[in-house]
This record gives structure tokens, sequence and C-alpha cells, in this order.
């Protein structure tokens, strides 16, 4: 897929950017339909190219961020050796710049979001609350909401099965599961619905 075919799925003014990282590496990008474990990733073939895929499903600006991040990995890889974590010094180092960059890509209040992000990558999308927040605004509504945003002592439902929220541990929420009385650590953004 050429870059400019990308561009329906970009906000505006984004393809100087691409093109000037995209450079003289061949790049295999896919397009796939919605993925729940994740937005996009990056892989070096053997012919020695490089494939990244991406979900079909995202707004223009998340999509550009998520495209950003994984050339980022073959930016770095190419830069700084293949030895590097995937997700280490080298690879936020690269991401930073290139988020930094691209800036004035975004709309005025993600800019403070993506600011705030760049100062030090994080691998998740999920690890960043205010990005979550911003890009699925559409996540909570009367019953689903975020479990950071319900009671102590609340009871909800996640994957079908009921639980009941005990208390905070570091950043996470300890839950113990109704039926067998196992606990468990949800992420703040998990989304579960709420018991009435």
């Amino acid at each position: 897929m050429s870059v400019n075919t990308l561009e329906r799925y970009l906000p505006e003014d984004t393809l100087p950017f691409l093109k000037k990282w995209f450079e003289d590496h061949t790049i295999h990008i896919k397009i796939t339909k919605n993925r729940n474990s994740k937005l996009g990733d990056y892989r070096k073939l053997r012919d020695l190219s490089h494939e990244i895929t991406i979900n079909s499903t995202l707004a223009p600006q998340l999509f550009f961020f998520v495209l950003t991040h994984e050339l980022a990995h073959l930016l770095a890889f190419e830069k700084f050796g293949r030895r590097i974590a995937a997700h280490g010094r080298e690879w936020k180092i690269t991401f930073r710049s290139m988020l930094l960059e691209s800036i004035d890509v975004y709309d005025n209040e993600l800019k403070s979001i993506i600011l705030k992000f760049a100062k030090s990558p994080k691998a998740n999308f999920m690890s960043s609350p205010d990005l979550v927040k911003f890009f699925r605004p559409e996540m909570e509504d009367d019953l689903m909401v975020y479990i950071e945003n319900i009671e102590k002592g609340s009871k909800f439902l996640y994957r079908e099965e009921a639980y009941v929220l005990e208390g905070l541990i570091k950043k996470n929420y300890l839950c113990m599961h109704l039926s067998t009385g196992r606990k468990y650590a949800f992420r703040p953004l998990a989304r579960v619905k709420k018991c009435i």
C-alpha cells in the first residue's frame, strides 16, 4: 500500500511526515479489521522489508498515532540495531521525537495530551488514561463505566461474571469474583457493567 493510499485513514497534513519517515524503506501496510487485543503491530520480514498492521476502525488521529508508534520501531531498529528492547530507551527516544515533530497534526485539545505522553512514551495505548478517554469517550454510558469510576463495595459484571470492588492496590483495583471468592487486580480503565 502506498503512502498516498493511506490518506483516507489519516488526518490532514500527515503525508509529508510519512514520506520522510518511510524514506527508502520497503514497508507493507495492512489495514485489518478491528482487533481487541491490539491497535497495530510491526515486524521485519525475512526479505528485509517491513510490515505494519493497523486496525481500520481507528479515528484518523489515533490511526496516525498508532502508525507513528509502529514506524518508531522500524526507525529505532534501523538506527540502534536489532538487539534493542522493543519498547526500550531507544524506541522511546525515537517515538518521542516523531510525536514532537508531528505535533501540529493533532487537534489543540489532543496536543497537550500528546505532549504529556511524549515525556515518557508507554508501549501500550491503554497505559495512558488521558489518551484512552480522548479517543474512546463512547466507552462510558449509564451502565458501562471504567472501574476507576465505581465505589468500593460496588458489584459489577466483567465478561458476564460478577465481582465486587474491594479497594485500590498500588494503581490497580482489587476485586473479588463472587462465585469463586478468588481475587483479581483490574487496571483503572477496565470497562465494566455496573450492577443496579
